[in-house]
C-alpha cells in the first residue's frame, strides 16, 4: 500500500503563532518545574531534619 501525500498542505502557522507557541511552551514547562520544586521542598521541610538519622 502507497500512502498518499495530502494535496494541501494542512495548517500552516505565521511566524507570530510560532513565536506565540513557543512562548507559551515554555511558561508551561517553568510553571510546571516551579511546582515540582514546591513539593520537594515542602515534603522535605514537612519530613524535618531527623529524616536523616533514622536506623537503616
Amino acid at each position: 500500500m502507497s500512502e498518499q501525500q495530502p494535496t494541501e498542505p494542512g495548517i500552516v502557522l505565521t511566524e507570530e503563532q510560532k513565536r506565540r507557541r513557543r512562548a507559551r511552551s515554555i511558561a508551561l514547562a517553568l510553571t510546571l518545574g516551579v511546582l515540582v520544586l514546591l513539593v520537594y521542598i515542602v515534603t522535605v521541610v514537612k519530613l524535618g531534619p531527623g529524616v536523616m538519622n533514622r536506623p537503616l
